[in-house]
């Protein structure tokens, strides 16, 4: 028994020998490699011990007895013959890689289209037409596909996988490869210091609260001429299931308006500037009522009855309290939101228990809501939806500044339903929320916004398999969005998530306007600013140097 510790010691040394490593896998395979040998080295060290126990319990032995005595003549044999094994993959290695260093030469910088690709990563899907989330043609898809699954078995054979038992398919193999790959995955979380949140609850609590208060809005709202308000829709990262947040987590919701009787909201598409996200006015325009039903209401028609009889017997038109210069002003709507929640608010069964601190801005309504074990903080947008589409106007701000009649184009409806369409299809143990939170946690402060990182996360779930973002695929799919991003800002191009993609899930319904879109490019001011540009490459070196430390276990 004891001689065959010795010679599980000896047959694993030589097995552990780094195989080759192909090019295009090289800083995946070490990445893993190294975790693996970490493992590995810890058995290592358990069974030294166990044979050094061994020779002490014997006393009498040393080295070149236990050898001698526990190996027959024909086993040395076979060990001589193990030995040679790494010297002749070396060499056939270091043939192979002179081979490759010329050619090697001649690609770099050559593939400049490619690396916009963000699932170039997945063995050859990269040279798709999925530019960075423009869809291409619908069978490229199935491409991505398979080359993803290339990939996998290319890694699988370069981290020391027998090469003729995956030429077999062996299952054995595979098993084992799976249960490594899992540990490396479980270890990597293990490391990262997760956000302690409850999104599910706080949604339910916020979902709670805006249906109360659509209630309250319809009764008081009823027989005014302000905007009808429309059953709030959660939106925003926490309803999408993350957040890159631990303290002061908000949660977002959007109201949408339709006009009230004897007024029609109009869309106009703001063309002042060169923007790379349209913005709108919503122009309020007065309808004739004379003869309709609403005249049953006692209703007068403003555009028919003389202005006299209209102040005296009926409250204004919208174009008189919310407009400037018959637009609808985002600052007057805010400002009667908050007169509306406060006038709301005492109603409510939730204000016996919940105490409502209104908090200031001039674009949404914001609140926050305590019982004295907690506080959830809550923003109200408001918007007008695009036809009976997923696409709205919305009073949330892209710039510093935004001028009071101006709605910029939201996409906030159709990304939420895209990420309950992935959690739809998604196995119970799918990561692909974790790899999202964790990659905008890490690129704090480091000049990527979130929202960067959540474009480049939703085109790899548009073309890496739902299956494939479990805990054993969570390093493989890090470095994944690692390297889009690093393509993308090499480029100097990043496509919009929405505008123009044409393979979105038919669950989110677009405007024509908004599938024939030319494409918007996120990173349109590195194309035009080389400062820039060299700030964003310096940016990704650092963020990937922190994966690289958190992946590797580095001090």
């Amino acid at each position: 028994m004891d001689s065959w510790v010795l010679w599980f010691l000896l047959l694993q040394g030589v097995l552990q020998y780094p195989q080759p490593v192909g090019d295009g896998f090289d800083e995946v395979t070490r990445l893993r490699m190294e975790a693996r040998a970490k493992i590995q080295e810890e058995a290592k060290m358990r069974l030294e011990q166990e044979l050094e126990q061994l020779v002490l319990t014997q006393g009498v032995w040393g080295w070149e007895d236990l050898l001698c005595s526990a190996l027959q003549p024909w086993q040395l044999w076979a060990i001589a013959g193990l030995l040679l094994v790494p010297l002749t993959l070396w060499n056939m290695w270091r043939k192979r890689s002179m081979r490759r260093e010329v050619p090697q030469e001649e690609n770099n910088g050559g593939n400049e289209e490619d690396v916009r690709n963000v699932g170039e990563n997945e063995g050859g899907a990269g040279n798709e037409d999925i530019d960075v989330g423009n869809a291409g043609e619908e069978g490229d898809e199935d491409n991505v596909v398979h080359g993803e699954e290339d990939m996998n078995d290319d890694v699988n054979a370069q981290e020391g996988n027998n090469a003729a038992a995956n030429e077999d398919g062996d299952s054995g193999n595979e098993s084992d490869e799976d249960d490594l790959a899992d540990n490396i995955g479980r270890m990597v979380m293990e490391r990262i210091q997760w956000p302690v949140q409850d999104l599910p609850r706080g949604c339910l609590t916020t979902s709670h609260l805006m249906e109360s208060f659509a209630i309250y809005f319809r009764r008081v709202l009823s027989d005014s001429f302000y905007p009808v308000l429309q059953e709030a829709i959660g939106v925003g990262s926490e309803f999408e299931g993350w957040s890159p947040r631990e303290q002061d987590v908000v949660y977002q919701v959007l109201v949408p308006m339709t006009p009230p009787r004897g007024h029609s909201f109009h869309l106009e598409l703001d063309t002042a500037g060169q923007r790379q996200v349209r913005n709108f006015r919503v122009r309020v325009q007065q309808e004739c009522t004379c003869g309709s039903a609403q005249q049953g209401k006692n209703m007068l028609c403003f555009l028919h009855h003389p202005e006299e009889e209209l102040s005296r017997n009926q409250d204004p038109s919208l174009l008189d309290t919310l407009c400037t210069d018959s637009y609808l002003d985002v600052h007057k709507t805010s400002r009667w939101f908050y007169q509306l929640v406060r006038a709301v608010w005492p109603a409510l069964h939730q204000s016996h228990n919940w105490h409502l601190v209104p908090l200031p801005s001039r674009r949404s309504c914001q609140f926050k809501v305590t019982d004295g074990r907690g506080s959830i903080r809550i923003e109200m947008l408001f918007g007008v939806r695009q036809g009976d589409s997923d696409i709205f106007v919305s009073s949330e701000p892209r710039e510093a500044y935004t001028s009071s009649t101006i709605w910029p184009e939201s996409y906030a409806v159709a990304e939420v339903k895209f990420f309950h369409y992935i959690a739809f299809r998604a196995p119970h143990d799918s990561l692909h929320l974790k790899c999202l939170q964790f990659f905008t946690r890490l690129q704090l402060g480091l000049g990527f916004s979130t929202y960067t990182i959540k474009t480049i996360v939703m085109h790899l779930l548009s073309v890496v398999p739902v299956s494939k973002w479990r805990r054993r695929h969570f390093v493989r799919r890090l470095l994944d969005i690692s390297e889009g991003l690093r393509a993308c800002v090499q480029a100097r191009r990043l496509n919009h998530f929405i505008l123009g993609n044409r393979r979105l899930p038919e669950v989110i319904n677009l405007p024509a306007e908004i599938l024939t879109a030319s494409l918007c490019n996120l990173f349109h001011d590195l194309e035009r600013d080389p400062v820039a540009y060299s700030q964003a490459m310096s940016q990704y070196t650092d963020l990937y140097w922190w994966l690289k430390r958190i992946i590797n276990n580095e001090e």
